[in-house]
């Protein structure tokens, strides 16, 4: 779980919990944290990751989106680095409190689950700084661009590029350890645009660092972006047939186990216009 340079100065710390990626950029200013991890207790065997790397201070802290596994290590942070700026798209900070308090409550369902405490008695800290569209953060010798591509895995996805090492850091936007997210505060419909605007954003030699499992590539990207894609296409040619909600899952192929798709309908169909659906056929 120690970090490895992917890149000049980018490295990545592959965590077991969730197999989700922390990732260190570093510069002249210092280093940016992007995504904080589940607890205050993971956050600080993070923050000694850092310290055995030897590269330097942490100066900033990104949260790619509210999740609490990319949130919950916030206030590790802020204790260890003396307040260090957090920053978020305007949506994830308005929204990582009532995130993390519901999963709080479930986690309250699952007594057997060894991370239960941890996860309970860690303190929601929400980002300090907020853009709605583009940031960039300066660290001297280079620059970390962050972007809210649009809306996709949650409301205020964002994605950090750095253009000097030609590495995009692309949060849950895209995953590669399993199929992506669909839950209950996803966009399932403008997911696929919002993966057009990050593949404008990459090269055919890009590093991508994506929110869970291993550094992939723009040809990924490409990939999951046709997945979604067939995602989205799918739940509208459903509803304007007349498909039933509860009928979807069962009436289609899908790029991905139905399974795992259930939010992915109910939350399409909400978010369809009145006149793209039909009553169905009797």
């Amino acid at each position: 779980m120690a970090f490895v340079e992917v890149a000049d100065r980018i490295w990545v710390s592959r965590q077991e919990w969730f197999d989700l990626n922390v990732i260190l950029v570093g510069g002249e200013a210092g280093l940016v944290v992007v995504d904080t991890h589940a607890s205050s207790l993971a956050a600080r065997g993070v923050i000694e990751e850092i310290r055995a790397l030897g590269v330097g201070a942490v100066t900033a802290v990104v949260n790619t989106h509210e999740h609490f596994d990319h949130t919950f290590g916030n206030g590790a942070f802020l204790q260890e680095y003396a307040d260090v700026p957090v920053h978020a798209t305007e949506e994830a900070a308005a929204r990582t409190t009532a995130s993390g308090e519901r999963i709080k409550e479930l986690y309250l369902t699952e007594p057997e689950d060894p991370h239960g405490p941890e996860v309970r008695a860690t303190t929601i800290v929400p980002a300090t700084e907020t853009f709605s569209s583009v940031r960039v953060l300066d660290l001297g010798d280079r620059q970390v661009e962050l972007v809210h591509p649009g809306r996709g895995h949650t409301g205020g996805d964002l994605v950090a590029r750095i253009p000097d090492a030609d590495v995009l850091l692309a949060g849950d936007l895209v995953e590669e350890s399993g199929p992506p997210n669909y839950g209950a505060d996803s966009f399932p419909l403008e997911w696929p645009s919002s993966l057009d605007l990050v593949l404008g954003l990459l090269s055919s030699t890009t590093v991508v660092v994506p929110g869970h499992g291993s550094v992939t590539d723009r040809d990924f990207v490409v990939a999951q972006q046709a997945d979604v894609g067939r995602v989205a296409e799918t739940i509208r040619e459903l509803a304007s047939e007349g498909v039933l909600v509860e009928d979807a899952l069962a009436s289609a192929e899908w790029p991905f186990p139905a399974e795992r798709l259930a939010d992915a309908v109910r939350r399409g169909y909400a978010q369809l216009p009145r006149d793209a659906r039909r009553l169905p056929l009797l």
